[in-house]
């Protein structure tokens, strides 16, 4: 057997390989082919296009946003679904990972029916005067929605994975729930917190159902990146494919991103 210093059993079998190959291929593949088709001669014009410059913005400023409200929503529901001890637990764990599941249009359908005009809060919040519904506010609850799980599918991963014995011998020495939250919590995890956010950010980034069914496709208010790219595939296939390499650029960036924490801690934990 082969071992790794501190990290235990690291052999896997040669066909192993051969499977993650044809997997690593099934996903590369058509990002090669897609690749091929680009004009390269025209791809900095098309990329740099008024539109296209307008698109990437919104969708960089909305996402992050989106970013935060899944943060500040996050952790709270991590920790109680990670920590908490109540009935009903695993229904509203169920309910909050729905969107993982759930198709982008059926989401933006279900905000649209409690933010539109004639929605459940539409009503009460269009006779204050404020209106979210096809607007940017609609872009970044829509790219809420579906990024939520996945930060709190990280971060409750990283909850239990961490264990409650620090925060135990925190509350012992009598340090308050919010002083174990702040002090000892929050940094034990801070790294699935981290991968979380950075792929709620790139899931925002991408987000296109929803947004499109409750926010429309207004030019510079609602028209993000992928709803930029659906549309130019109508009238102008190049520049379809140039944005489409931009934003996959981007999401191999980010998602690449929320990998450097855990693989510094095996790192760390190898040379200890």
């Amino acid at each position: 057997m082969r071992r790794r210093s501190g990290t235990g059993y690291t052999a896997v079998p040669p066909w192993i390989y051969a499977f993650a190959a044809v997997g690593a291929l099934f996903v590369m593949l058509p990002l090669v082919a897609m690749a091929v088709k680009i004009n390269w001669a025209q791809f900095i014009p098309l990329i740099t296009s008024e539109s296209s410059l307008t698109a990437l913005g919104l969708s960089l400023r909305t996402s992050a946003a989106s970013t935060a409200l899944c943060i500040l929503l996050g952790i709270p529901l991590a920790l109680v679904l990670a920590r908490g001890d109540f009935p009903g637990q695993r229904v509203l764990r169920a309910f909050v990972l729905l969107p993982l599941v759930l198709p982008p249009v059926v989401g933006g359908i279900a905000l649209l029916y409690t933010f539109g005009r004639q929605g459940l809060l539409g009503r009460s919040l269009e006779l204050a005067g404020i209106q979210i519904a096809f607007s940017t506010t609609a872009v970044i609850l829509a790219q809420t929605f579906v990024a939520l799980p996945f930060l709190v599918v990280s971060l409750e991963g990283a909850l239990r994975t961490a264990g409650g014995r620090y925060e135990a011998v925190a509350a012992t020495l009598g340090a308050r729930p919010t002083t174990v939250l702040r002090r000892v919590t929050l940094p034990l995890v801070l790294p699935g917190l981290a991968s979380g956010a950075v792929l709620s950010f790139a899931r925002s980034l991408g987000e296109f159902g929803a947004t499109l069914t409750f926010a429309g496709s207004l030019q510079g208010v609602t028209r993000t990146l992928p709803l930029e790219i659906y549309l130019q595939r109508e009238t102008d296939a190049d520049a379809a494919v140039a944005l489409s390499l931009v934003l996959v650029a981007v999401a191999v960036i980010v998602v690449a991103l929320s990998y450097r924490a855990p693989r510094g801690r095996q790192a760390m934990a190898g040379a200890g």
